[in-house]
């Protein structure tokens, strides 16, 4: 693709990047067959292609993004699935990153928008702020009925029935292994995942003990900034990245750094690039090189083989495990290790439409992402339902009767643990 950036605009970093990513992009619209909202909208400007056509107008000309472009570029999802697709390699992740801050920049959104987009901002990526959101959601849900937006409507939804109490494994400690110890590793716990599932990482720790790991929870461990920094709030997810990066460097030398939420696990890795030609680059390129999703640490150090369960387990791969991190055959073959039998569904790379929080803010595109993808699932007649990321997790099961657990919890209990409470009506 020719750009007609100056050479004053090409002196900006940020510019210079999306130049590069612009130019390597050949129009050949591969993407198109792989993105989720081009599937539903059929409007080319809602698909990667038609993205990159109005962020290059809206880059090159310098002027504030305005409605319409604003529209497309938040019906992205950002599931990255045009990446494992396209033939030139272009980097479509960065360009919406920096497409998303300038929209938030410049672009003055509705009031009532701005007002959604900053209690998310400001309720999720703090447990307990969200617990209490939860709590307050719960009680409005009957009267869901009443609220005239589809958005309001949709964080009703989200509402469990009951939360779980705050899990004592989430403070800050180290847990020592159970045996001689092999690796030293600390566990990124998540922030809306402590309100909504505790049992996660409460799994996460029991199995990674059990392999000899000692297992540290930092201090001053937050929000990894994954939710404010594809909402384009950059300043604010720099500032919650920044804070766990020193909090990963005072807990001192680890193995590695242990993420059981995909979505977290993708923006950890790329630390290294947020921060690029700031004071914190060498710290965050540290972090970055350490992170790993916990099936690609369990497959680097070995699982034990365990006995057949007699269990169909349907593996559900996030968005953010299989293209943001090109992680896709290890959680399958690690449940297999562990004895289940595992199936996948048709068209394992579209998006659930969970996404962060897509599916509260593009509700009826986000509902019909779910409808396809759960439909793929019951197709393979599963006893269980498996995923590596939490906002799938709640995606999916709100679309099913069929338990939905995370994949480290099925590891934990074919190895010893506790059966996964979701699974208590299953013989």
């Amino acid at each position: 693709m020719q750009t007609s950036f100056t050479p004053d605009q090409l002196a900006d970093p940020e510019i210079a990047r999306a130049n590069k990513i612009l130019r390597a992009c050949v129009h050949c619209g591969f993407c198109t067959a792989t993105c989720p909202s081009y599937q539903v909208l059929g409007d080319e400007l809602d698909s990667p292609r038609g993205r990159i056509y109005l962020i290059k107008e809206m880059l090159e000309t310098g002027r504030p993004a305005d409605a319409r472009t604003a529209k497309h570029i938040d019906r992205c999802l950002g599931c990255l699935a045009c990446m494992t697709t396209c033939p030139s390699g272009v980097d479509y992740m960065h360009l919406i990153d920096h497409a998303r801050a300038h929209v938030e920049r410049t672009y003055k959104r509705p009031a009532f928008e701005r007002f959604l987009r900053f209690v998310l901002a400001e309720t999720v990526p703090y447990p307990r702020r969200f617990r209490f959101a939860m709590r307050g959601a719960r009680l409005a849900k009957p009267f869901a009925w009443a609220f005239p937006d589809a958005r309001l409507k949709a964080m009703l939804a989200m509402a469990p029935d009951t939360l779980p109490k705050p899990s004592q494994n989430d403070r800050a400690q180290t847990f020592a292994p159970i045996g001689p110890r092999r690796y030293r590793v600390a566990l990124q716990t998540g922030c809306a995942q402590k309100a909504l599932d505790t049992d996660i990482n409460d799994a996460t720790i029991r199995l990674l003990r059990r392999l000899g790991c000692e297992v540290v929870i930092p201090k001053k461990l937050g929000c990894c900034g994954a939710l404010s920094h594809h909402m384009g709030r950059e300043a604010e997810s720099h500032a919650q990245a920044a804070a766990n990066i020193r909090a990963y460097g005072a807990a001192g030398d680890v193995d590695a750094i242990i993420i059981n939420t995909s979505g977290c696990g993708t923006t950890v890795k790329d630390y290294g690039v947020i921060f690029e030609g700031a004071p914190l680059q060498p710290q965050a390129e540290k972090v970055a090189g350490l992170a790993k999703d916990i099936t690609e640490f369990l497959q680097a150090v070995g699982l034990p083989e365990a006995a057949p369960k007699g269990l169909r387990v349907a593996y559900h791969s996030a968005c953010s495990l299989q293209h943001g991190q090109q992680i896709k055959t290890a959680p399958k073959d690690l449940l297999q290790r562990a004895g289940f039998e595992v199936v996948e569904p048709l068209d394992p790379h579209l998006c659930c439409g969970s996404a962060g929080t897509y599916n509260l803010l593009q509700p009826e595109i986000s509902a019909e992402l779910r409808r396809r993808k759960v439909d793929t699932l019951h197709a393979t007649a599963p006893q269980v339902i498996a995923a590596g990321n939490i906002g799938c997790m709640v995606q999916i099961g709100t679309g099913t009767q069929i338990p939905v657990v995370h994949t480290v919890e099925l590891l934990d209990w074919a190895l010893g643990g506790p059966k996964p409470r979701a699974l208590a009506g299953l013989p």
